[in-house]
């Protein structure tokens, strides 16, 4: 592996050029903002690992799938910790046949609120939400997505 390799990542997620612009803003005002702590990070024991709690379901149900998790992060929120979670939700899933599948599904479906990266060299993708204001939602419709995939595949 060439040194710069191993950080190789492709943004695979269409969004226009505006889209982009008001993402940046949202992140330049997010580093502005004065971050209290109104609750504390809640998660739960999940494959070896601690996960937040707003992404166990969708988690468990990709697993289940064979649709492999590696990491993820439920994102920061207005409602919650502000300095223990990423700036954006995120899960990082294995690349395979059937993640392929549902990730066009989901880029169909979930449009301009994903984001998608792949890094070719650790054969792993990235979802994450586009917009910090996303996060939440983004946890839920990852989970309600993922039992829509599955009825889909159980016909």
């Amino acid at each position: 592996m060439n040194q710069g390799e191993e950080f190789d990542e492709h943004v695979l997620s269409i969004h226009s050029k505006e889209r982009w612009i008001r993402k940046r803003r949202e992140v330049d005002e997010w580093e502005k903002r004065r971050k209290l702590i109104k609750k504390q990070k809640e998660t739960v024991f999940f494959l070896n690992d601690e996960v937040d709690v707003q992404l166990f379901p969708a988690l468990s149900l990709l697993n289940d799938m064979r649709i492999v998790t590696q990491y993820s992060c439920a994102g920061v929120s207005v409602s919650d910790d502000p300095l223990n979670h990423s700036l954006y939700a995120y899960v990082t899933v294995f690349d395979s046949e059937s993640t392929r599948n549902f990730i066009d599904y989901l880029q169909r479906s979930m449009r301009h609120r994903l984001l998608v990266t792949y890094e070719p060299t650790r054969k792993r993708y990235d979802l994450s939400s586009f917009y910090i204001q996303h996060n939440r939602s983004f946890c839920f419709l990852l989970y309600r997505y993922a039992i829509c995939w599955k009825s889909r595949m159980e016909w």
